[in-house]
C-alpha cells in the first residue's frame, strides 16, 4: 500500500486485519447513504505492449479485443478444466489495460500469466502501488461524487478520465475512484467529510447485494463460470476464440445441465467463511456447495453468495454446517437466472 495512503487511513482511525480495512475506530456508525472506503486489497496488473489486447484475449474469457478506451468488463481467467482461477475487472486506457483482481491472488496470477507471453509484445508489471484506490457507495454516492468532481459515467463498466486518474462506475450504488496520491487523499478527505468512512466487508456487502462473484485462494478453481453467474453479468464472450477451458465453458452453455448456480443468501451469526461447505437435508452428509463470498450486516447476521445445488436452491433448503445446521434465506438477485435442470 501506498505509504501516504496508509499513514491517511491510519491517523484516520482505520484498524486493518489481512490487508483489509476491518473498521475505523471513533467513526460514527456507517450511514448506508453513501461511505467510502479503501480498495487497497485489490491488485492491480498493468498490461501494455502493442499485442496487449490480443495477449488478454487469448487468456481471458471476456473480448478483450472488443474493448473500446474507456470502458471497463468482467472476466475470469480459467483453468484448462474450465474452471476459475480468478475473476477480475479489466478496463482500457490510452490502449493498454489494468487487470483488477484480490491483492491476495495478484502476485501468483501476474507471474503465471507471464509464462504465457513467450515472444509476444506484452508487459506485466505491478501496479498496485502506483495510485491510491478506493470506493464510493450507497443510495447518494453519486451525488456526493459527483459534487466532488462533476459528471459521472452514465453506464456501468464506463470509466470517466479527469486530471486526477479515473473514476469507474461499477453499478449506480458503487464507484471506483483511482487517483495519485496526492489526488487521491485530498479527495477521500473531502468525500469523508460528507459520508462515513466504510470498511472492505461493507463494500463486499454491496457486491454481494449486485450478485457478483469474487473469486478468493479459499475458492479458485471450483467453478465453472456459469456456476458463478458469471455469463449473466457479462463476464463471458462466447462469440470470441479459444482461451484455457473455453471448449468446457462453451460445452456447458450449449450441451450442458447445469447443476450448480449462484445464490444469494442471508443467515444468522457471523458470516461464513470463504470455501466454508453448505449443506441441504436431500443430501444429507454431502455438502450441497459452498460459500463463495460473504459479509457481516451491520444489523448483525450476514450476508453471502453461495454456488450450490440449484434443487436446494430452489427448495430454499440450505444450511449451515451440517442438513441441520443454520439455516439460510434464499433472497432474490437484481438479475434473472434461467431455469436450470
Amino acid at each position: 500500500m501506498n505509504s501516504l495512503w496508509l499513514d491517511t487511513l491510519t491517523r484516520q482511525g482505520a484498524v486493518f486485519l489481512d490487508g483489509r480495512v476491518a473498521r475505523f475506530e471513533g467513526s460514527p456508525p456507517l450511514d448506508s447513504d453513501s461511505f467510502v472506503c479503501d480498495l487497497s486489497h485489490e491488485g492491480t496488473i498493468h498490461v501494455g505492449g502493442v499485442d496487449a489486447a490480443s495477449f488478454l484475449h487469448a487468456q481471458l474469457s471476456n473480448d478483450v479485443l472488443g474493448l473500446a478506451d474507456g470502458n471497463a468488463q468482467r472476466t475470469s481467467w480459467c483453468s484448462a478444466k474450465g474452471r476459475m482461477l480468478a475473476t477480475m475487472l479489466v478496463w482500457k486506457h490510452a490502449g493498454e489495460f489494468e487487470v483488477q483482481l484480490p491483492r491476495s491472488l495478484q502476485a501468483a496470477i501476474q507471474k503465471r500469466l507471464q509464462m504465457f507471453v513467450l515472444r509476444s509484445k506484452v508487459a506485466l508489471s505491478d501496479a498496485s502501488e502506483v495510485s491510491v484506490r478506493f470506493g464510493v457507495c450507497g443510495r447518494h454516492a453519486a451525488d456526493v461524487l459527483a459534487d466532488e468532481i462533476g459528471a459521472l459515467p452514465e453506464q456501468d463498466l464506463r470509466v470517466a478520465d479527469r486530471e486526477f486518474g479515473q473514476v469507474i462506475r461499477l453499478s449506480p450504488l458503487r464507484y471506483q475512484v483511482i487517483a495519485t496520491a496526492d489526488s487521491g487523499i485530498a479527495m477521500w478527505n473531502r468525500l469523508a467529510a460528507k459520508c462515513g468512512r466504510g470498511a472492505a466487508a461493507d463494500w463486499d456487502r454491496q457486491s454481494i447485494a449486485e450478485g457478483i462473484i469474487t473469486v478468493l485462494p479459499e475458492t479458485q478453481d471450483q467453478f465453472v463460470p456459469q456456476m458463478a453467474n458469471f455469463e449473466l453479468i457479462g463476464g463471458v464472450s462466447f462469440h470470441k476464440g479459444c482461451y484455457p477451458g473455453q471448449e468446457i465453458v462453451a460445452r456447458t452453455q450449449y450441451r450442458g445441465i447445469l447443476k450448480r448456480r449462484l445464490a444469494r443468501v442471508e443467515g444468522i451469526g457471523a458470516a461464513p467463511a470463504p470455501g466454508a461447505p453448505v449443506f441441504a437435508a436431500a443430501f444429507g452428509e454431502q455438502a450441497a456447495g459452498s460459500v463463495a463470498n460473504s459479509a457481516p450486516k451491520v444489523e448483525g447476521g450476514f450476508d453471502a453468495l453461495v454456488v450450490a445445488q440449484v434443487e436446494a436452491i430452489k427448495a430454499d433448503s440450505l444450511r449451515l454446517t451440517g442438513a441441520d445446521g443454520s439455516p439460510l434465506k434464499v433472497c432474490t438477485l437484481p438479475y434473472s437466472v434461467p431455469e436450470s435442470a
